[in-house]
């Protein structure tokens, strides 16, 4: 069995025209969304890709798409065929987690293939990095119902991925980045939405740290709420050994009746060791500009006096 401390990361196969991928909705329900998924397929088939909907994607059990055995179903059933080279989350929400410890694996680990998606799709990124397989999180099918030309760079960014191209970001740098006089960063890539990484710990999907690279984002929280997850990170030893920290959209961060007393930056770099690099504003989260990474692969951060380079390799 892989273990992280093995080898390199396992790179599923990069798809090519006549491959296949999966839609499926393992968490939130997508309610008159019909719309949005025959535009994901479309995007999909447009590309030279087969499409196949999970036969339970349109189900209803209050908060989520279906049952819990209904959404497990349609992931496994996905897992476990070899014909399909990508599994594409149609949305997030809530949900990943309770099917997480009822899916089998063992196929998946024989034939890797991309697991697709953001926010609440951390909790499968987080497991099946530990499971020594990379994963993309990049745009879900909901995304698509965001202003056209809004997304550009979010599915350009999505299709080179996935197709294996070099991706490569240049990011203007944030006057509150800490780089510690460095002019380079480097190290495996890993994380997600914050709240999801917090609700890992302790479990065997919480993620090992030493010399990566970790990333954060978030959506709709309060700043001390914030703070509490980053907080249990670090007591779970999160940032004791990274080689940096990178910031993403931290979006409708709540107003609290009692203020906080700095900016959403100032309490990062509070938590974050002071011998830790963070760099801030990488454009990935629950915004429209929503760049695709590469979860589990190598990225290399090239620092200047006015940009940062994000490179994987």
């Amino acid at each position: 069995m892989f273990t992280h401390a093995q080898e390199q990361m396992i790179t599923p196969p990069f798809l090519k025209a006549g491959d296949t991928i999966a839609i499926v909705a393992p968490a939130g329900i997508l309610k008159n969304r019909q719309a949005t998924i025959l535009k994901a397929k479309q995007l999909a088939e447009s590309w030279g890709l087969h499409v196949v909907i999970g036969k339970n994607i349109y189900n209803k059990n209050n908060h989520f798409a279906g049952t819990d055995n209904e959404r497990c179903k349609d992931f496994q059933d996905a897992l476990d065929n070899d014909s399909i080279k990508a599994i594409w989350a149609a949305r997030g929400g809530y949900g990943s987690v309770r099917i997480l410890d009822a899916l089998d694996f063992t196929n998946f680990k024989n034939n890797p293939k991309w697991i697709i998606g953001y926010s609440d799709i951390t909790a499968f990124h987080n497991h099946v990095n530990n499971l020594g397989v990379q994963s993309l999180h990049a745009m879900m099918a909901t995304s698509l119902e965001q202003k056209p030309e809004e997304i550009e760079k979010t599915i350009t960014s999505f299709k080179a991925a996935l197709f294996g191209d070099d991706i490569s970001y240049s990011i203007k740098n944030s006057s509150y980045n800490r780089t510690l006089g460095k002019t380079s960063l480097e190290g495996e890539l890993i994380g997600g939405n914050l709240a999801i990484q917090a609700s890992m710990l302790g479990s065997k999907s919480q993620m090992h740290t030493d010399n990566k690279i970790l990333f954060i984002e978030e959506i709709g929280e309060y700043k001390y709420a914030i703070d509490r997850m980053l907080q249990s990170l670090k007591r779970a030893g999160y940032f004791k050994n990274l080689s940096a920290v990178v910031i993403g959209d931290m979006s409708l961060i709540k107003k609290n009746s009692t203020k906080w007393g700095s900016s959403i930056e100032q309490l990062i770099l509070d938590v974050v060791p002071k011998n830790i690099p963070v760099i801030f504003n990488f454009p990935a989260g629950h915004e429209a500009d929503n760049r695709a990474l590469i979860f589990g692969r190598t990225l290399k951060i090239n620092i200047t006096k006015e940009t940062s380079i994000f490179s994987f390799y």
